[in-house]
């Protein structure tokens, strides 16, 4: 159970504290060896297979070929440089930065639940999961739904029945992750060809050039994609309560989600502390800060990216450019059918059963983040005060919540896949251009000066935020002129 520090003392003078209490000074704790802190990005690493890296970036790819791999390559590592940004804060402080951006501006808070609701109640990994589910054993198009509804109850009873939330996601998604690499390292040798890589290396040549307009790519499809090139949208500020529940830096004094029901709860809101710049807590931020990076740029950047591009050259190798439908599943469902004849039946069901751990992945992550940003969003800021509602019980409500919410959705007849993941990726794109931009605020004026960001980070942010709102702009200026417009 997470250190519950005494609050009394000097009030730190960093953090402002207009909308939300002031926080005390706490030193940080010590630091520790990179063995122990791997897997606070394996769930971020697990959403994100699901997201662009099966489905978007393939797809794609069957379209148009490789020759934008490029942006795959500037979105993770965008990402990687906002998710060290999300994390920069909680080390520091122990909150959550949708916690700090309310501290510069309440509304912040409920602006971002209502973000992350509108990105994720749409179900689209879940039906991915099960459509995926259906090739392998052949069933109809009928099944879907039934199975998909039964895998969000699954998902359900495993985060809310786990005495601590983030152990058992941490483990189960340590266990698919490993299941995907498998298949990954298989297709590498049987299934991509040798000219495919080599049209990889080719086809960065393109770089900056963007194919909007293509068959098949519109706006909202490509601001998802690289948006969900890596994690997108909410899911990296989540990144915050992940380190916080691997005990990563002043996150070891910030209490865990447990289940109401098998857990102990604590009543209290997860408002942080702040660490004088002293040599020692400079000592201790110093190795905080390499091991995060470390954790970070291999667990999510590398294998994330490695993922992304293996899955877009196994398209490329057996697919024909540009004769895929578009705007639905079946290029997951042909990919299958072509492995099972170049190389065996057996490779083209491990395709799809391969897909569908990724995206059942993915929908335990999307359910677990969205759940966790609404729960301490809630406590920290509207019910503060409360001794009943607790952020454990928050958690496991929204869960249930959003469970009921998904299903009514499938059963209404929305469930074609790859159509919610256009919808949901394209919000996840506006967002990370709003965030992009408080990342940089709050890091600035919020930390002590030896922490604050700075040098190439700072420029990476600014391009982040110039980046994701040329895109998000253009994405409204494409849907006023479709959809008001005509044209």
């Amino acid at each position: 159970m997470a250190d519950t520090v005494s609050r009394e003392g000097e009030f730190a003078a960093e953090l402002p504290s207009k909308y939300l209490p002031p926080v005390t000074y706490q030193d940080l704790p010590e630091p520790v060896p990179l063995r122990r802190v791997v897997g606070a990005s394996v769930i971020i690493l697990a959403t994100a297979l699901g997201s662009g890296e099966y489905v978007l970036w393939p797809y794609i790819t069957s379209q148009i070929g490789l020759v934008f791999m490029w942006g795959a390559v500037v979105g993770f590592l965008i990402q990687f440089f906002i998710n060290m940004e999300v994390e920069r804060y909680t080390l520091a402080t122990g909150e959550s930065a949708i916690t700090g951006f309310a501290r510069l501006w309440k509304p912040w808070w409920w602006l971002f639940i209502v973000f992350a609701l509108c990105q994720n109640f749409w179900p689209g990994w879940a039906t991915g999961s099960s459509t995926t589910l259906t090739f392998v054993f052949g069933l109809g198009e009928g099944a879907i739904v039934p199975i998909t509804v039964a895998a969000l109850i699954a998902i359900g009873l495993a985060l809310t029945l786990s005495p601590v939330v983030y152990d058992a996601v941490e483990k189960i998604q340590f266990v698919l992750v490993s299941l995907i690499c498998v298949f990954l390292i298989a297709a590498i040798f049987l299934a991509t060809r040798a000219e495919a890589w080599a049209d990889l290396v080719t086809g960065f040549s393109n770089f900056p050039r963007v194919p909007i307009g293509a068959e098949g790519l519109g706006a909202a499809l490509l601001l998802g994609a690289l948006a969900f090139a890596g994690a997108g949208g909410a899911n990296n500020l989540v990144q915050s309560n992940y380190i916080r529940d691997k005990d990563m830096g002043m996150g070891a004094r910030i209490p865990k989600i447990v289940s109401p029901l098998t857990g102990e709860e604590q009543a209290v809101p997860s408002l942080g502390y702040m660490f004088r710049p002293t040599e020692e807590n400079m000592r201790r931020w110093r190795g905080w800060w390499r091991v995060a990076n470390q954790e970070q740029f291999i667990t999510f950047f590398l294998i994330g990216l490695a993922t992304l591009i293996i899955l877009s050259v196994l398209a490329y190798s057996i697919l024909p450019v540009g004769q895929v439908e578009e705007q639905n599943f079946d290029f997951v469902r042909t990919e299958g059918e072509v492995l099972s004849e170049r190389i065996a039946p057996w490779f083209g069901i491990a395709f799809w059963l391969t897909g569908t751990f990724v995206l059942f992945s993915t929908n335990l992550g999307i359910i677990d983040y969205t759940c966790r940003l609404i729960a301490d969003q809630l406590k920290v800021n509207a019910l503060r005060e409360s001794q009943f509602w607790s952020e454990s019980r928050l958690y496991a409500s929204f869960v249930w919540l959003m469970i009921i919410v998904g299903s009514i959705i499938l059963i209404s007849g929305m469930e074609q896949p790859l159509i919610l993941l256009v919808i949901s990726s394209s919000i996840a794109g506006v967002m990370m251009f709003i965030y992009s931009g408080l990342l940089i605020w709050l890091n600035r004026v919020a930390l002590p000066d030896p922490i604050k960001i700075r040098g190439v980070r700072l420029a990476v942010m600014i391009f982040s935020f110039l980046f994701f709102g040329f895109f998000s702009a253009y994405l409204v200026y494409d849907q006023i002129q479709t959809n008001i417009l005509g044209g």
